[in-house]
């Protein structure tokens, strides 16, 4: 590593070509800037200056320091630009969650995004240990789980919990035994099952079979069109609260009342020890706020 000091005051001497003057905008003396060239050259191994009396040129060793030392102050000269201007409203910012929160808080980093034409606000829907492997690695700045935090690598804040919901069509009579739901079928997805033993064991243990002895009566994967055939009088099925919040067809699906409602926590983590920029905290407290507990 190159002295920065030593850098700082040759690339000056250079820029000004002249001892006295570099002294002088340096604050120094003259001697003292000779003993700063002759450390860096000492450093390097070469000669950085050509003499001939009192003008000089830099050597081809002092010209690729030279090349260095600007190139210092031009990246020293954007982090300072960049630590004076921390705008909430400029930058990017990763966010990483279930399919389901997904669906919710897009629309409302849309609107962060039409008004402020500077935010980047990527978002993508990833199982939960994908989202905890990507925070901990700092390729997404945010996360949102179910569960605090145990690795080392991470911090986070609870805001608030959703509820599982027992989801049936709006013209069905609500349902008051499992026999009622078999009878309607059951629209199977890629978490419906681990939803199914937690939701209906609690609120039908006499009679709940297991998920995986369901009448199944469709299957899809596709997290935003779960509520459709629901909606259409063909089953129920089982999802979190945000994705029927965000299904368009709402007033076409009713949530079953139970007993034992099933919730999940919602945490809201980040890499521990990570001073967030300004547009990543307006990220954070708009998702704190949306998603938190009433």
């Amino acid at each position: 590593m190159l002295n920065a000091v030593w850098l700082e005051t040759f690339v000056t001497l250079c820029d000004l070509g002249h001892f006295t003057r570099a002294a002088s905008a340096l604050n120094m003396t003259q001697p003292g800037v000779s003993q700063h060239v002759k450390k860096l050259e000492q450093q390097v191994g070469q000669p950085l200056l050509s003499r001939d009396g009192k003008s000089f040129i830099p050597t081809p060793a002092g010209e690729a320091v030279l090349t260095i030392g600007r190139r210092r102050q031009i990246e020293e000269r954007q982090l300072g630009d960049a630590l004076q201007n921390d705008e909430p409203d400029t930058g990017e910012v990763s966010v990483a969650c279930s399919g389901s929160l997904a669906l919710l808080l897009y629309p409302l980093f849309l609107d962060l995004m039409s008004a402020a034409p500077a935010l980047v606000i990527r978002l993508e829907a990833m199982p939960r240990a994908r989202v905890l492997e990507g925070v901990a690695d700092g390729t997404i700045d945010l996360g949102i789980v179910d569960h605090a935090p145990r690795h080392a690598r991470l911090e986070g804040d609870r805001i608030g919990h959703e509820e599982l919901c027992l989801i049936v069509p709006k013209t069905s009579a609500k349902p008051k035994t499992m026999a009622d739901l078999e009878t309607l079928g059951f629209i199977a997805h890629p978490d419906g099952y681990a939803y199914a033993d937690e939701l209906l064991a609690a609120n039908f243990s006499k009679d709940y079979p297991g998920a995986d002895r369901l009448r199944q009566r469709s299957f899809i994967n596709q997290i935003g069109q779960i509520p459709e055939p629901v909606a259409r009088g063909l089953g129920y099925t089982i999802l979190p609260r945000s994705a029927i919040d965000a299904y368009p067809g709402r007033d076409r699906l009713s949530i079953a009342p139970l007993p034992r409602p099933a919730r999940h926590e919602l945490w809201l983590i980040q890499r521990k020890a990570r001073i967030l920029p300004a547009r990543t905290r307006k990220v954070h407290a708009m998702i704190a706020q949306t998603l938190g507990s009433p």
